[in-house]
C-alpha cells in the first residue's frame, strides 16, 4: 500500500535510505553506500509539503519511500528508496507512478531526476519507466544546481546525469 508519509516514518525511511544504500558497494560505490541519510529535519519538510510517500507492508511499515521536489516548475523525483530484502517487487515503480500522478495533479508537464548513468537499478531501471536521458542543453538552471550539489557531495566519480519523462 502506498499512503502519504506520517511524521513517525522519518526512522524508518532514514533505515530503507541506508540499507538501500548498502547495495553500491557490490559496485565498489562506498561513498555513496556510507553516505548518511537524509536528516530528520529534511525528511520532515518533505512529509510536512505532502512531497514524501511510503510502501507499507502488512503491519503499516515503511519498506520503500519517495520524496520529490519542484525544479524550474517541474516536479524532480528526489530520492526514490527500497528496502534491498523487498527488492524486486515492482516497488520502486509503483512509487515513481504515484509520484508522476502526483506531479500531474500539481500541473507538471514532467517528472525529472539525476542518478546514476551505469548503475543497473538507477539509468537504465528508469529508461524502462519511460525517462529519457537529458542533454547538457536541456538541463534548467535549477536541475543544473541540483547536478552542482551532488558533484560538489562527491558524486560525480562516477557517471551521472539528468533524466526527464513527460506526463
Amino acid at each position: 500500500m502506498i499512503r502519504t508519509a506520517r511524521a513517525d516514518d522519518i526512522p524508518e525511511m532514514q533505515r530503507i535510505e541506508v540499507e538501500a544504500g548498502r547495495m553500491f558497494l557490490t559496485l565498489d560505490m562506498g561513498l555513496v553506500a556510507g553516505d548518511e541519510p537524509l536528516s530528520t529535519a529534511e525528511l520532515l519538510d518533505y512529509q510536512r509539503d505532502g512531497r514524501a510517500w511510503v510502501v507499507a507492508d502488512a503491519a503499516d511499515r515503511p519498506i520503500a519511500y519517495a520524496i520529490a521536489l519542484f525544479a524550474d516548475r517541474v516536479a524532480h523525483l528526489e530520492q526514490v528508496s527500497v528496502h534491498p530484502a523487498c527488492a524486486g517487487r515492482r516497488l520502486g515503480a509503483d512509487l515513481v507512478e504515484r509520484v508522476a500522478g502526483w506531479a500531474r495533479e500539481q500541473g507538471s508537464p514532467a517528472l525529472t531526476l539525476t542518478t546514476f548513468a551505469d548503475v543497473p537499478w538507477n539509468a537504465p531501471y528508469y529508461e524502462r519507466l519511460g525517462f529519457r536521458r537529458l542533454a547538457d542543453d536541456e538541463i534548467t538552471p535549477e536541475l543544473r544546481a541540483i547536478r552542482a550539489e551532488e558533484a560538489a557531495h562527491g558524486l560525480d566519480r562516477w557517471p551521472r546525469l539528468a533524466m526527464r519523462r513527460e506526463l
